[in-house]
């Protein structure tokens, strides 16, 4: 039975609570005046009595009446005391109850739209500072939540068009093949190779960028010489470019200072940089420069490539994002590098920023927290 009790207590919803609670206050309260006025009102009035009888007021003959008619008014005044009071405290502790469930009420409101997957769905600010406090915290996750679906919806979107472009060059291939609308060549075989190559990557780099988006990239941050990384850099890449490309060169102080960075990471940055540089500069040159400014080490990789549109720049690091929507596809790009790349730098605690004019070439640069310890 006790447990029973409990149970429909507990089943009781918030406002009955409030409401109930308020009355049980207001009933403690006026019994406790009832109780201590009816024990000691009549005993005051006595004394004052008396008082008046040192003053040469004859009461004593009428002093039993007078004891009586006043418990008679006391009693009647305060029934009518409790009958006005209790009216006018419960309706009181009605109204504040349906006051303080009112943004309780449209917050379950609210989180039924979002079960119902309407996430634009806000609460109204509140007059009750707690509830507004709250309201705002809600607000704000709802924010939150509804801009991570945007983006989740974007990049199944972008990538189910990224996949869409390879799967469909490789099906025809495959289907001219089979049915001998086409001969089996080398330069065929090569570009399915070069298709599923391209799938293998763009499913690499959206692992890749899922993990570091979500905190789960693994970075391994200790004071390491940057200056090695920057001839391997340039000494793999040269070997790539032809005769008549561009120029590769670095320009960096034969010592640097020690900075605190991920070298695996550094390395996949530069490489995701002096790459793109390479892809989109056919000719001139291109320039690793590296130099100290504060307690940060910069690297910027400057090219005379075509550039990048003004009205673009503020979307470079986006995934999939491109200026020239047919470029990445024709050189093998998957559109996410640049996303990669950034939050890589952030993850090592610097920030990579772009300049670039169309026509003249592009400029990226990061920075790396320099390290406390100095070189050996």
């Amino acid at each position: 039975m006790i447990n029973k009790g409990r149970r429909s207590t507990k089943s009781l919803p918030l406002a009955t609570r409030l409401f109930f609670s308020h009355l049980v206050v207001m009933i403690v309260g006026v019994l406790t005046l009832v109780i201590i006025s009816k024990l000691s009102s009549p005993r005051f009035f006595v004394l004052h009595l008396q008082q008046l009888e040192k003053r040469g007021y004859r009461l004593f003959n009428v002093r039993t009446e007078l004891v009586d008619g006043f418990e008679g008014a006391w009693r009647r005044s305060t029934i009518w005391s409790v009958i006005v009071g209790g009216t006018a405290a419960g309706g009181l502790s009605f109204w504040v109850s349906r006051r303080i469930m009112q943004g309780l009420t449209e917050m379950e409101k609210v989180t039924q739209e979002f079960a119902k997957g309407r996430l634009n769905a806000r609460l109204p600010m509140s007059d009750i500072p707690e509830l507004n406090r709250l309201g705002t915290s809600f607000n704000r996750m709802a924010a939150s939540l509804e801009g991570v679906e945007t983006r989740r919806r974007e990049l199944i979107g972008d990538m189910t068009h990224e996949l869409r472009t390879p799967l469909t060059v490789v099906r025809g291939y495959l289907e001219e093949l089979a049915d001998g609308s086409i001969e089996p060549s080398p330069e065929i075989y090569m570009r399915l190779v070069r298709e599923t190559k391209r799938l293998e990557r763009l499913v690499n780099d959206l692992q890749e960028l899922s993990k570091a988006e979500a905190g789960y990239l693994p970075i391994n941050i200790q004071p390491v010489n940057i200056r090695p990384l920057l001839e391997s850099i340039v000494a793999r890449f040269t070997d790539q470019l032809l005769e008549d490309g561009p120029v590769l060169q670095l320009e960096s102080p034969p010592q640097l200072p020690l900075v605190l960075a991920d070298i695996d990471r550094t390395e996949q940055v530069l490489v995701n940089l002096v790459g793109n540089a390479v892809r989109y500069t056919s000719q001139g040159k291109i320039t690793i420069r590296a130099w100290v400014d504060d307690s940060k080490l910069w690297i910027a990789v400057i090219d005379t490539g075509m550039g990048i549109a003004p009205e673009d720049l503020p979307h470079i690091f986006e995934r999939f994002w491109r200026a020239d929507k047919s470029r990445d596809r024709h050189s093998g790009g998957t559109g996410i590098g640049l996303t990669i790349s950034r939050r890589l730098v952030e993850l090592q605690g610097g920030y990579i920023e772009v300049a670039s004019e169309l026509g003249v070439g592009s400029t990226f640069r990061f920075c790396l927290p320099l390290s406390l310890r100095k070189m050996d």
